[in-house]
């Protein structure tokens, strides 16, 4: 495996946002802004959920890659640092899920 991790994409993410190429997917999503930036990452969640539903595990490879991507774009037009959602999971590894999701006021039917 390479050396290439998540931090990484949102590095490439943030240079290729701003930088006026017209052939950076990146930079289109961008300059459409949060609504499509949004509507992008809700499509490759279903779409990575109906490739778990139906045991696809190359399209859920695929379609989970393509959603972790979206997610930091969206993450990136919000001024969103990954540092600090992984703050917040780091933060979250001290207490069970129930009892995390109690404290949010969140169902506890909806597990992680």
């Amino acid at each position: 495996m390479s050396g290439f991790d998540i931090s990484m994409l949102e590095t490439i993410i943030a240079e290729r946002a701003h930088s006026g190429d017209e052939q950076s997917w990146t930079a289109r999503l961008v300059a459409a802004g949060m609504p499509k930036a949004a509507q992008k990452l809700g499509e490759e969640g279903v779409e990575a959920v109906i490739a778990a539903v139906s045991g696809d595990r190359d399209a859920l490879v695929s379609e989970s890659a393509d959603l972790i991507y979206h997610w930091l774009v969206v993450l990136h037009i919000a001024g969103v640092r990954l540092d600090e959602v992984v703050g917040e999971l780091e933060r979250r590894t001290g207490r069970s899920g129930v009892a995390e999701k109690a404290a949010r006021g969140t169902s506890a039917g909806s597990e992680r």
